[in-house]
């Protein structure tokens, strides 16, 4: 099982994990509605080293990104819900609107985003290749997705089937 942990302490993880030449990889999101597609995602992500870090936006930061209805799920759940998946080591917050600052400051040696991206919307691709390390997109679960999931909640609620 993971931890929750603030930036000394994923600083701590990732120069002990260096020093035991284990590969350190690096995603991020919202994770609002943990589904599916989510545990497909970081299972892929896991894969690919050794030390899976996932940076989850705090309450704020979504707000700004997904609008006043968002997070539905609070920033202490959503991260406590991922660090309970077998797949994730580490789980830091971020209050920034991206992840640049925690991905310059952690140097995954694997950087991984959902297919839909491309390397030049990657936020941090640049910081990892610079260090030496890779960029990975990997292909997401189709019609898995927290937009469908409270879609389909809010039909529910207007008495759709």
């Amino acid at each position: 099982m993971g931890r929750v942990v603030d930036r000394d302490e994923l600083k701590r993880e990732r120069e002990r994990a260096r020093a035991e030449g284990r590969t350190v990889v690096f995603t991020n999101g919202c994770f609002d509605i943990l589904h599916r597609g989510h545990t497909h995602y970081l299972a892929r992500a896991g894969d690919l080293g050794d030390l899976l870090v996932v940076g989850v936006n705090t309450d704020r930061s979504v707000r700004d990104l997904k609008g006043p209805g968002r997070p539905i799920v609070p920033e202490g759940d959503r991260a406590a819900v991922l660090a309970a998946l077998a797949s994730v080591d580490l789980v830091c917050l971020f209050d920034e609107p991206t992840p640049y600052e925690l991905i310059a400051f952690l140097q995954p040696d694997v950087l991984v985003k959902g297919a839909g991206y491309t390397r030049e919307t990657i936020v941090g691709a640049d910081v990892v290749e610079e260090h030496g390390g890779r960029v990975v997109a990997v292909e997401a679960l189709e019609g898995r997705s927290t937009r469908s999931i409270i879609a389909t909640i809010l039909e529910l609620e207007r008495g759709g089937a």
